[in-house]
């Protein structure tokens, strides 16, 4: 986790310039407990990987102006990331041995999709939007959203483990013991929250969730409103950790809905810390981080421990931040 605990310097954007019409200015906001900068456009994501993410995410809406496909390009980058153990069909297996994907994405108007429980689907996050274009559901899971998939003509992988992922897989199997650690890349998710400079926002969510959960096991990441939570009201808010900790807050619908009754991303990051370390047990062994943006371009982050950051994209440059927390 070294890695994920460095600083990195801002550097000026090496992506092709806004459109016309949508560059945004930073300004300063002086009052709550932000840290005074807003930002129009602004794109978070969680973790180091949110970088590559961002930068892909960036790219799109400089040249398309698509809030919702930047999201979702954006987060495929981490979905195809050979290196990352914690998105993606490469992503660390439950006990049986099986990849299993959940993945979650939501527009500020309140159209959302999300799947859960699914194999062999290289984008969950793909699957999940044409969940919420296409059918009048909000969620699939399973073999139902497997097959929905394919009518959808997205192609079957392979039901083969990574090298990396098989390589740990069978040193875990010596053991078989399931004990959820803090900080390690067994519950790192990417979550991607993005306002554009017309304050309308979007964001996605997507993991392979707890390694060697149990089988059938769905996380925070594609249930809306824990995982993921965007309202173009108010703002937008997403979550990163021990998935069950933060489903039992509603975390992300919890901190979107504290920026309603006032409170700056940053305060509501706080809180939603505070109220998930109230309710759940044996928090020691407990890591969980969010992230949150409000309509006029603030943002915050907070996390129950040392070691959760996030990448951070705007007009005038982009860097990787050291989230505060709590523990």
């Amino acid at each position: 986790m070294s890695s994920r605990r460095s600083f990195l310097k801002k550097s000026i954007l090496s992506t092709p310039l806004l459109l016309p019409g949508m560059i945004g200015t930073a300004c300063v906001n002086s009052g709550g407990k932000d840290n005074g900068e807003k930002f129009k456009p602004l794109i978070l994501s969680t973790w180091e990987h949110g970088m590559a993410a961002n930068d892909k995410a960036w790219e799109v809406l400089s040249e398309t102006g698509d809030l919702v496909g930047a999201v979702e390009q954006g987060v495929k980058v981490t979905e195809l990331d050979l290196e990352n153990l914690s998105v993606g069909l490469q992503g660390l297996p439950d006990r049986e041995g099986i990849a299993t994907l959940d993945a979650s994405i939501m527009k500020g108007d309140g159209s959302c999709g999300s799947v859960g429980f699914v194999r062999q689907i290289k984008h969950p996050i793909s699957l999940a939007r044409k969940v919420m274009e296409e059918t009048p559901h909000v969620m699939l899971v399973g073999e139902g959203a497997r097959r929905f998939a394919i009518e959808q003509g997205f192609p079957l992988e392979e039901e083969k483990l990574s090298p990396k992922s098989e390589e740990l897989f069978q040193e875990w199997k010596k053991t078989s013991e399931y004990k959820p650690i803090i900080n390690i890349e067994n519950h790192d998710t990417i979550g991607m929250i993005a306002l554009g400079a017309d304050g309308k926002l979007a964001g996605s969510c997507t993991t392979s969730g707890l390694a060697y959960k149990m089988h059938g096991r769905v996380g925070d990441s594609p249930i809306i409103g824990a995982g993921l939570f965007v309202d173009d009201e108010v703002g937008a808010a997403t979550a990163t950790g021990l998935g069950e900790s933060i489903i039992r807050i509603c975390g992300s619908f919890l901190i979107v809905e504290l920026m309603r009754q006032g409170r700056t991303p940053q305060e509501a990051c706080e809180e939603a810390v505070r109220r998930l370390i109230s309710k759940n047990k044996n928090i020691d062994d407990i890591q969980a981080g969010f992230l949150a943006i409000n309509k006029e371009g603030a943002y915050g982050a907070y996390s129950v421990r040392q070691g959760f950051n996030y990448a951070r994209h705007h007009a005038d440059g982009k860097d990787l931040i050291d989230s505060k927390f709590k523990l």
